[in-house]
């Protein structure tokens, strides 16, 4: 099967050229057989254009202008119907032919297939990074912990040593009280035995 293409090589209008170059252009790049038929310079491609063309593909004067794109026989469309085809990746389906191998229309299936397997792995590598940050934070946990329970040895040391001072401090200070008791002690006899002295005399006077 070819493609035609209806083109109007020697077309005043800049609009007509444009067209005709992209449809030829791109049907060359992709390396899809086609013919041009020059409707410019013979009369027979004009009228077995204007012929083969649908009628409510026909403008509304009844002239249909070109490119017009065929498939032997069977009419495919204007300009307009093949550059939606085009954009939405389904010229191949426009033009009545079969996709080649390794085209985009062959390679959706695939590519919607892989998708999911595509979100598996990505949520093992978020699983993973998660695992690795659980241990990080573990780790950083264990040393804050060690640090806490040497700090709180050292307190406890400084605290011991505090009370242990305050004790020897107390000790010291009942032993100087109790010095100093006896010390009262021993002064308020001694005033006592000196009251009695006298007491004695007057005694010893009286018997005489």
């Amino acid at each position: 099967m070819v493609i035609k293409v209806f083109v109007a090589t020697s077309s005043g209008s800049i609009a007509i050229r444009k067209k005709q170059q992209e449809v030829v252009g791109f049907l060359e790049a992709n390396k899809i057989d086609f013919k041009e038929f020059d409707i410019a310079g013979d009369e027979d491609n004009r009228k077995w254009m204007r012929e083969n063309v649908p009628g409510e593909k026909k403008p509304q004067n009844g002239i249909p202008l070109p490119p017009q794109i065929f498939n032997e026989e069977q009419y495919c469309g204007d300009f307009d119907s093949f550059f939606s085809a085009k954009e939405e990746n389904i010229i191949y389906s426009f033009l009545g032919l079969a996709p080649p191998p390794g085209s985009k229309v062959t390679k959706l299936p695939e590519e919607a297939s892989s998708l999911p397997s595509g979100d598996m792995a990505g949520e093992a590598q978020s699983a993973a990074e998660g695992t690795e940050k659980t241990e990080e934070s573990g780790e950083h946990g264990a040393e804050k912990e060690e640090n806490e329970d040497a700090g709180d040895l050292t307190g406890s040391q400084e605290k011991d040593e505090e009370e242990g001072e305050t004790a020897t401090e107390q000790n010291e200070t009942e032993e100087v009280t109790e010095e100093g008791a006896e010390g009262d002690a021993e002064e308020a006899e001694a005033d006592k035995g000196e009251e009695e002295e006298p007491g004695e005399e007057e005694e010893e006077e009286g018997d005489s």
